[in-house]
């Protein structure tokens, strides 16, 4: 046990309760320090105290908070209709979980936040300046900026995206060195062979729905994949995470194959497109839907340019589906699963990047999107399993 000075005393009930200030910081857990205080205002045990108490707890307290966290929590008090905090939504944010009722209590405030905006900080190094970038290229509103600026720190650095594309570009170096060419190697004999394209024969074999993604066309193939997937992949997965951000990839993935292998049931598919098509995707239309809170520089211009890549690598592939085949009748790799992963971050990544901080369980149009996303899942399933004999397709030999 350690002793403190008391923080506050009660006076007879229904008098006002004055702040003595500490002088000693309680040294146990954060969380249990921030619940005796809170407790010290809401003697009554009733899991709420005034914003007039609230906010002399933060004027005794407040200097032990980072300046941008002290923001929030007053847009908090400021926003609360009631006139009351909820000690829940305190403690949200005290471990960086906020609720739906907290973000709402902000956004329902009368007043925009007291101090000057983000970007108009100075003295920063250079990674607080990437993660204030970042703020910027990703979230729309300045409390979110703020707080994801705060609460930053590398740990763990944004994974996902640069461990994907380490194994493209080996896996590509190694077909490139074995195949002894590295522009259009899907036109070699062997390039279909190995464990990883999905192929219309072998689509029993499970893992090609996803594993296709480390295999590319060519050097140009590869090159505008990556660079997409690293300037727009790398930054939301900073923000949302890697197990967001890896959903929605992953969803795009799965959803781009079996696209293919319903609409194009002839043709093999390789490349990343999927998963890159469905980030960049639901970032542009968070942009869109956002555009006059996102202040990320140059955004028309830069949305153009993005908009340019993706008809570019687009055009690449319907070109070379329809061009003639080095081994015909094996048609070359299909361009449908771009169109598949633009679906899934249209939908199920809007509802992803659009709800940075709340929980997705508790947003009904995640479960919405989820389920009809499920549903096209399983009825791919069905189609790969009967519908082929059904039609009778005439597929190309295995490689």
């Amino acid at each position: 046990m350690v002793n403190s000075s008391p923080a506050v005393a009660a006076h007879a009930e229904g008098e006002e309760i004055e702040v003595l200030e500490s002088t000693d910081v309680l040294p146990v857990a954060p969380e249990d320090q921030w619940k005796s205080l809170f407790d010290k205002y809401d003697p009554e045990n009733s899991g709420f105290i005034s914003t007039e108490r609230f906010r002399d707890l933060l004027a005794a307290h407040g200097s032990e908070l980072d300046p941008h966290k002290l923001e929030v929590l007053l847009a908090l008090a400021d926003g609360n209709a009631d006139g009351k905090i909820c000690y829940q939504d305190f403690v949200n944010l005290m471990s960086n979980k906020r609720s739906n009722s907290f973000r709402r209590a902000i956004l329902q405030g009368s007043r925009q936040l007291r101090n000057s905006a983000l970007r108009e900080e100075v003295g920063l190094g250079l990674s607080r300046r990437l993660v204030r970038h970042v703020a910027y290229e990703t979230l729309p509103r300045e409390v979110d900026r703020k707080w994801y600026f705060d609460s930053y720190t590398y740990c763990p650095p944004p994974w996902l995206m640069l461990a994907i594309t380490i194994a493209e570009v080996v896996v590509f170096m190694y077909y490139g060195f074995q195949l002894n060419r590295w522009v259009l190697q899907v036109s070699s004999p062997y390039f279909l062979k190995g464990p990883l394209p999905y192929h219309p024969q072998l689509r029993a074999q499970a893992w090609r729905y996803l594993s296709y993604i480390f295999m590319h066309a060519g050097i140009e193939h590869l090159g505008l994949n990556m660079a997409m997937q690293l300037l727009v992949g790398v930054p939301l997965e900073m923000v949302h995470g890697a197990l967001r951000i890896g959903l929605v990839y992953v969803c795009g993935v799965l959803a781009g194959s079996l696209a293919v292998s319903v609409t194009d049931m002839t043709a093999p598919v390789v490349g990343s497109s999927g998963g890159v098509y469905a980030l960049v995707s639901a970032h542009l239309a968070n942009v869109v839907m956002n555009w006059s809170g996102m202040k990320c520089q140059f955004k028309l211009f830069r949305m153009a340019m993005a908009l340019v890549c993706m008809s570019v690598e687009f055009g690449r592939a319907v070109w070379l589906r329809f061009y003639p085949p080095a081994f015909p009748p094996c048609p070359n790799p299909s361009f449908v699963a771009h169109l598949g992963g633009v679906a899934v971050g249209l939908t199920l990544g809007v509802v992803v990047l659009q709800n940075y901080e709340q929980r997705l369980q508790e947003q009904s149009l995640f479960w919405i999107f989820f389920s009809v996303y499920t549903l096209f899942i399983l009825c791919g399933i069905f189609w790969n399993i009967f519908a082929y004999s059904l039609l009778d397709v005439k597929l190309p030999p295995p490689p």
